[in-house]
């Protein structure tokens, strides 16, 4: 299949559940705009899980993909970066939200209510500065992000403030999009779009 063409630049969103074959399948629609991709990593080494995971991600990527580690400031660092790319791909807005979440309320049990609206001020202004930096990039771009609100209630109030935050980002961008997957089993659903 050739690149796609078009005027405005294409948003994709792909929501799923952990091990749900999110990232896979965005590699995958990726590739359709062309074989130059930008894959924004917002993953931080926190521990040694975490930086297994990223190793794994970073083997799986194709060699010739330029990869752009921005664990906040997405908008900013692709505005500052411009680059030579058919398409961006970002995996993904869960961690993105993660860094912002607990460089405003840190990992204690208890948030005052000034942390939480910092917290999701932080994220409304992220999500803003990735669709402006898009827009002005002129670049197709697929964002994968977790769907956090199908499970339990969290049962501590950073859980619950994240969890908030985070399904509040993935409805802005699911607005924002034109097309929106939900991966189920490595199954894609079309939410919205074709």
């Amino acid at each position: 299949m050739g690149p796609i063409e078009t005027d405005n630049p294409e948003l994709i969103l792909i929501l799923g559940g952990a091990r749900a074959g999110k990232s896979a399948y965005a590699e995958q629609l990726v590739t359709d705009y062309g074989p130059r991709a930008l894959y924004v990593a917002t993953a931080e080494v926190r521990d040694d899980e975490m930086r297994s995971r990223i190793q794994a991600h970073r083997a799986r990527r194709p060699p010739h993909w330029t990869t752009l580690e921005a664990p906040r400031d997405v908008g900013a660092a692709l505005l500052s970066l411009k680059p030579a790319a058919d398409a961006i791909l970002l995996d993904c807005l869960t961690l993105l939200v993660t860094n912002l979440v607990l460089a405003h309320a840190g990992d204690g049990e208890m948030v005052a209510p000034e942390v939480e609206e910092a917290a999701d001020a932080a994220v409304t202004a992220e999500v803003h500065a990735l669709l402006n930096a898009q827009s002005q990039l002129g670049l197709p771009m697929v964002v994968v992000s977790n769907e956090v609100g199908l499970g339990l209630v969290p049962p501590y109030p950073l859980g619950r403030l994240y969890r908030d935050v985070l399904g509040r980002a993935n409805q802005h961008l699911a607005a924002a999009a034109d097309r929106v997957y939900l991966l189920v089993a490595g199954l894609p659903m079309t939410l919205k779009g074709e």
